[in-house]
Order: structure tokens, then C-alpha cells, then sequence
């Protein structure tokens, strides 16, 4: 099977897991939309919840029991260090966002803090940066095309990638190509994964980072299965909620009420 093809699959094991990702790290700050603005920000209610619901099944039959499992074999200092591990492979991606959204301070931070635990920390597997103090951006080309103005269109539930909004489909499908496409001397600096052989080496360790986040989501998800009546409307909401939050770097400007409120 084709190498692109099989790490597009393999990435597409850890979507589901994203519903625990909406709700996580989020304020606890309630907004309730209007009926009004529900129907604006998501036109494709009807096919994203059928999408939701096959996601759900998905991630309840498959990834749940499997992060379970590897929770349950993996000391915890060592489920850290697998994740801290990975963690660390997406810097590059986070330093690239930075400067295409000229946050160049943020960028030399990233860059800083990558050497540091690529180096000391032993191939990220010790986060050694964050004890030192030096903080972790998390970026992406969805956030990128915010900040340059591209409207987020409607939401998007992507079957197994799990919430989305047509800017941040647009910018997953960027990434992915940039991945696999990218080279810097010679190596693929945003998909390092790639250079494992053989293929079935290169595919277990994706499998292994897909297990490993879902793992470290398990009480989100499990927080935000219990959250409310209507889990679609409640992740649907945290999802947005939360990626307007990471656009303004959690300074999300008030919305003005209408004048007659």
C-alpha cells in the first residue's frame, strides 16, 4: 500500500479521540448559542451527527479498549515518556506555524525548546524544556489560515478524523501533504516517521502514537460523555469554543450583544 495512503489511515485512527481534544484544556466558561447561531455555525447538523455517531462506535469498539489496555501494561513513567516522545515530533510543525503567523518570538521558544529535549531530553522522551521553564505552543495550519483571515466555514465532522471546521480540514490535508512531501536536507524534518523502514515498522510506531493520545484522553472523553444530554451539541460547542480560544492565544475578543439585549 502506498506509504502516504497508509499513514493517512493509521493518522485517522486517532479522530475519534478528538472529542475528548475539544473539551480539553477548555475554560470553564459555559456559552449557550442562540438556535439562531447553532443553525449558522453548523448547516450540516443532519450529516454530522450521523458521521458522529459512526465515529463514536468507532472509538467505543476499537480505540477505547485498546488505549485501556496499553494503560494498563504501561508504567507511567514510560506512557510519559511515549508521549512526551511524540509530542516532540510535532515541534517542527509548531515553529513553522509560528513564523507563517509571525510570531517569531514564539518560533525561536519552539525552536529552543525542541534542540533542548531532542538533545538532553533524549529524543523528546524527557521534557526536560518544560521544566526549564520554556512553554510549548501548540499551532497548526488551521490556526495559520485564521490568522490570515480565511473564514472558518461551516463545522465539519470528518469521518474518523472527528471535528472539524472546513479552514482546519483545509489546513489537516496542508500538514499531511507537507509531511509527506517536505524535505530538509534530505530528511522529512515534519514527518520523521516516514524515514523508519521497514513499512510495517514506520506504521507500528503511528499505531503507537495514535494509542498513546487516546490514552492521555481517556478521562476527557469519559468527562465529556457524561457532560450533557446531547454530547454531539456539547463537543460540537467545546470544538469551536476551543479553537477560537487557540486562534487568539486565549484573548478571545467579546462579542458585542445586540443593541435591543
Amino acid at each position: 500500500m502506498n506509504k502516504t495512503i497508509t499513514a493517512a489511515l493509521l493518522l485517522s485512527l486517532s479522530a475519534p479521540m478528538t472529542s475528548a481534544w475539544a473539551v480539553e484544556t477548555l475554560d470553564p466558561v459555559v456559552v449557550i448559542a442562540s438556535p439562531e447561531a447553532e443553525l449558522e455555525s453548523d448547516p450540516l447538523e443532519n450529516y454530522n451527527r450521523a458521521i458522529f455517531e459512526f465515529n463514536e462506535s468507532f472509538d467505543n469498539n476499537l480505540m477505547k479498549p485498546v488505549a485501556e489496555g496499553y494503560r494498563e501494561i504501561m508504567p507511567d513513567p514510560a506512557e510519559r515518556g511515549v508521549s512526551n516522545f511524540f509530542s516532540n515530533l510535532r515541534e517542527p510543525f509548531n515553529i513553522l506555524n509560528n513564523l507563517l503567523q509571525f510570531k517569531l518570538e514564539d518560533a525561536v521558544s519552539d525552536t529552543v525548546r525542541f534542540g533542548i529535549n531532542t538533545t538532553i531530553g533524549i529524543f523528546g522522551i524527557f521534557d526536560v524544556a518544560s521544566e526549564a521553564g520554556i512553554p510549548k505552543h501548540n499551532e497548526d495550519l488551521g490556526q495559520t489560515l485564521a490568522v490570515w483571515g480565511v473564514d472558518s466555514g461551516p463545522y465539519f465532522v470528518l469521518p474518523l478524523f472527528g471535528p472539524s471546521t472546513m479552514r482546519d480540514t483545509a489546513g489537516i490535508a496542508s500538514e499531511m501533504w507537507i509531511g509527506n512531501t517536505v524535505e530538509v536536507g534530505n530528511t522529512q524534518l515534519f514527518n520523521p516517521t516516514g524515514e523508519i523502514t521497514p513499512a510495517n515498522a514506520e506504521n507500528a510506531t503511528i499505531a503507537t502514537k495514535m494509542v498513546s493520545k487516546r490514552a492521555d484522553l481517556l478521562e476527557e472523553k469519559e468527562m465529556a460523555d457524561a457532560a450533557s444530554f446531547d454530547n454531539y451539541a456539547f463537543i460540537r460547542d467545546a470544538y469551536l469554543q476551543k479553537r477560537e480560544s487557540l486562534i487568539f492565544d486565549g484573548n478571545v475578543p467579546l462579542q458585542e450583544l445586540p443593541a435591543d439585549f
